[in-house]
């Protein structure tokens, strides 16, 4: 995942700082580490759950567990795992939401966990992005919409962000779950 938010700039920072009392920094130091370490605690939470989940269905699979961009990840390698991805991901995002569930009970909050299993995901968003670069040459090309099949929101997601990144169009997401879908037009 990429982190699309804006860094500060040093203007705004330097004000900042020099609004702020001494220690200021040290304790956002901390509150980074703390949230960092919370991650990755939702990670190790959602590996175990993970590493029970494939116990029970007698799989086998390496388990990592990370923190990327800002957000626990479980990454699953091994054979034999696609039942577990089913058809588009189907299954996995389920498996997803469930492994959410299992940090939610465990901890109280709600998590931005994402599950990946035998690189589905970094496959999947590697094609995204040939469908949104192939979405933007017919509407440079015919200056007409183009409406994409529907897509689950970790496929959107990689959609816009492709689409943001190339001048002169833009990306928005329409209609409702499960049929949402992103509309690709010239941009305003």
């Amino acid at each position: 995942m990429t982190d699309t938010s804006t860094p500060p700039s040093a203007d705004s920072s330097e004000q900042a700082t020099a609004a702020e009392p001494a220690g200021a920094d040290e304790a956002k130091k901390s509150e980074s580490v703390a949230s960092d370490s919370d991650l990755f605690r939702q990670s190790e939470i959602a590996a175990d759950y993970v590493e029970g989940l494939l116990d029970i269905l007698d799989y086998d699979g390496d388990i990592d567990e990370l923190v990327s961009a800002g957000r626990p990840m479980v990454e699953v390698v091994g054979g034999r795992l696609q039942p577990l991805v089913g058809q588009r991901g189907a299954t996995l995002e389920a498996l997803q939401e469930l492994t959410r569930l299992a940090i939610f009970r465990a901890t109280g909050s709600p998590s931005r966990l994402l599950l990946d299993i035998g690189g589905y995901r970094a496959a999947r968003r590697k094609e995204l992005g040939a469908v949104a670069r192939n979405a933007v040459e017919k509407v440079k090309e015919h200056g007409e919409p183009v409406r994409l099949e529907p897509m689950s929101a970790f496929e959107r997601k990689c959609v816009h962000d492709v689409v943001n990144a190339i001048p002169g169009v833009q990306s928005e997401s329409e209609g409702v779950e499960p049929s949402r879908r992103i509309v690709v037009r010239v941009a305003d």
